[in-house]
């Protein structure tokens, strides 16, 4: 039986992980979307709002397993849309786009 204390920790722990990996793909749509793709926004895709981007097994399951075992907890969220094409210096904006996660 799990104590409160870990259970807590486990929460938290996938929680913040959560909202890291969300924030994580905004960031990158955000950045396209400052840089003339509007992919990302055109989907949805440019909000906090977890429905939006969380994937039930990279987001929320693999993070769960992870923190219950003890190991190094991370998760991954369903990728943020972008075409390059629609930027206005490709060869430097992708590389922009990339960093911003």
């Amino acid at each position: 039986m799990l104590s409160n204390q870990r259970i807590f920790m486990i929460v938290g722990s996938v929680a913040l992980v959560m909202f890291s990996a969300i924030v994580h793909e905004v960031a990158h749509g955000w950045v396209a979307y400052e840089l003339g793709d509007p992919t990302a926004k055109q989907a949805g895709r440019l909000t906090l709002n977890p429905l939006a981007h969380l994937d039930p097994v990279g987001s929320v399951l693999l993070p769960l397993l992870m923190a219950w075992i003890g190991g190094p907890v991370f998760a991954f969220a369903k990728p943020v849309p972008y075409n390059p094409y629609n930027l206005r210096n490709p060869r430097r904006d992708e590389v922009l786009v990339a960093l911003a996660g």
